[in-house]
């Protein structure tokens, strides 16, 4: 492809709009413009690299069996009222009528319409297992689309559904799409890892998400620095510490005045006490009924092992007149003593502690030396807080965990019987009888995976592209376009290049040599020959990794041998 024919318009300034560097830069590359908040058209670079992880997801999905098909964006209302899904999925789902004033939704996802395929086609155990995938445009009506194609509305994304007609087959399943993301991954050579992860609105018993790790990740991942436990912060489980409090004298129970003292850190202050000495008491509406949550000072509650632990639907904080009204008191003075007819859940960190500090349920008051059991009792404890850095690994008895950023590419999810059980999905067994088929689901950001590239490989000039998603291999640049000698040379390795099947790019623009290395610096392209006046002189040129900034000087005769090496090596 010759640069002066190709559709590559880069700009020099960053975009204000653009708040990451993937965003920054796939604007600055020429690869995406904005049509409206969170929706992109692809323009020829950006779909090239955009092909690459296509073409690799399709080569590992057929690899385990998976058949592609082709769905509709469009969905009836019909079949996600059948699932549930239409009441609760919330504004990211955009609905609209039709002429006919049917209501209509365009999918985020597609478990509702798979799963209304396969119960109309499959009837017999026969007919099981199936994988079926697509790679396909979806839409999410984002609150505050942002990050370019990290958050955005209208996104490609390549999704699978298995079915099975047991469980070891459904676990089969899992671990062959699990392999697969794997293999997908490794092979867009990323740095990512698989944390086990909240299944979220797609629903199921049990899930991992695929992180790319990058400091830029919007994403917490949470990691054990001994053994292979991982997880995203949602889910990350904390290992109960044992606490030695035997013999520890309770206190007498004493109430204090803290005028306007509403947070930890404003009583940390005025007490002259740690944050591990308070527990911070949170009213929360659990499905429209109050709980009150417990977490030790210095933690975080985590509203989703709330939201589990219940097996709720939806879990908020409370306003304040919930809070007034439970406690007697605004917020920043609630506490566990006193409490009546509300459910009291405590983390596992408040079960050991003495003589620790609350909010008294009064206007500028806080109680002292308040303990388990003496002054109010706990429901049940479980853990309902937030990991930290330095929290005992739960799966391992020597690890402690580590706290790193992540950018979410893939998500596999074991779904069960929750669709089709809804949608009446069944099959007939070996014995006549009629069965529930198991479910799982697997989605890949095409998009973000570039994206996510972008972040993880990237330095102060630009895009440094691996070598299997790049959209072109090698850039030929000419130094001086007046000049016979070093065009001649450029145009003979660009014509070997293509006839050896070489993704090439030639920039046979008439610009000057400065802006020419500039945008190769930017655009990323893993290997730049550049012909200059060395081509004239000595018949060599100079053949640059934009990775690690490696120059080679190689005669124009073998040019075309060590491309060929180098990405026999790379793209192995």
């Amino acid at each position: 492809m010759r640069w002066s024919r190709y559709f590559l318009p880069t700009l020099r300034e960053v975009p204000a709009e653009a708040e990451v560097i993937s965003h920054q830069l796939m604007v600055r590359a020429g690869m995406i413009r904005k049509l409206a908040a969170g929706i992109y058209s692809y323009l020829p670079f950006g779909l090239r690299a955009l092909k690459k992880v296509r073409e690799i997801i399709r080569e590992e999905m057929n690899r385990k069996g998976a058949l592609e098909v082709y769905l509709p964006v469009v969905q009836p209302a019909e079949i996600w009222q059948e699932s549930g899904r239409w009441q609760l999925y919330g504004k990211e789902l955009l609905r609209f009528k039709d002429r006919h004033a049917r209501d209509f939704c365009l999918g985020p996802t597609h478990e509702e319409v798979i799963t209304d395929i396969v119960r109309k086609e499959v009837k017999s155990y026969r007919q099981l297992p199936l994988n079926l995938y697509q790679i396909q445009t979806k839409f999410r009506d984002e609150v505050r689309p942002r990050f370019g194609l990290m958050r955005g509305r209208e996104f490609e994304m390549k999704d699978a559904y298995s079915f099975d007609k047991d469980e070891e087959g459904a676990n089969k399943s899992y671990q062959d799409m699990y392999d697969a993301y794997c293999r997908i991954f490794e092979r867009c050579d990323l740095n990512f890892r698989a944390v086990e992860a909240d299944t979220g609105p797609i629903g199921g018993s049990y899930s991992h998400e695929f992180m790319v790790l990058a400091d830029t990740g919007e994403d917490i991942v949470v990691g054990c620095d001994t053994c292979s436990y991982a997880a995203n912060m949602e889910k990350a489980e904390v290992r109960r510490e044992s606490i030695e409090t035997q013999g520890v004298e309770m206190k007498e129970l004493e109430k204090i005045y803290t005028p306007q003292v509403k947070t930890i850190q404003d009583l940390t202050t005025f007490l002259s006490a740690k944050p591990d000495q308070m527990v911070k008491t949170l009213i929360f509406q659990v499905d429209g009924r109050p709980v009150a949550a417990l977490v030790r000072g210095d933690h975080e509650i985590n509203p989703v092992k709330l939201k589990n632990l219940l097996g709720a639907d939806v879990v908020e904080m409370a306003d304040e007149e919930t809070v007034r009204r439970i406690t007697g008191a605004p917020i920043g003075f609630t506490g566990p003593v006193g409490l009546k007819g509300i459910e009291i859940i405590a983390d596992f960190a408040v079960q050991g502690m003495v003589n620790f500090i609350t909010g008294a349920n009064e206007v500028d008051r806080h109680l002292k030396n308040v303990n388990l059991n003496r002054d109010f009792k706990v429901d049940r404890f479980a853990d309902i807080r937030q990991a930290m850095e330095g929290d005992l690994c739960p799966r391992c008895e020597t690890g402690r965990l580590k706290i790193t950023r992540g950018i979410e590419v893939g998500h596999v999810f074991k779904l069960g019987t929750k669709y089709s059980k809804a949608m009446g999905a069944t099959f007939l067994d070996a014995d006549g009888k009629e069965k529930y088929i198991i479910m799982g689901c697997y989605g890949i950001g095409v998009g973000r995976t570039v994206a996510a590239a972008i972040e993880q490989n990237h330095d102060e000039n630009g895009i440094i592209w691996p070598f299997p998603i790049a959209p072109f291999h090698v850039l030929i640049l000419p130094v001086n376009m007046t000049d016979s000698r070093m065009v001649e040379t450029a145009e003979k390795i660009y014509q070997e290049l293509l006839a050896e099947g070489v993704e090439v790019l030639l920039d046979d623009r008439d610009e000057r040599p400065g802006a020419k290395f500039k945008d190769a610096d930017l655009i990323g392209i893993p290997l730049r020959i550049t012909v200059g006046n060395l081509a004239v002189s000595e018949g060599k040129v100079e053949i640059k990794f934009r990775k690690t900034g490696e120059v080679e000087k190689v005669p124009v005769n073998e040019v075309t041998q060590r491309i060929k090496a180098i990405l026999s090596a790379q793209l192995k």
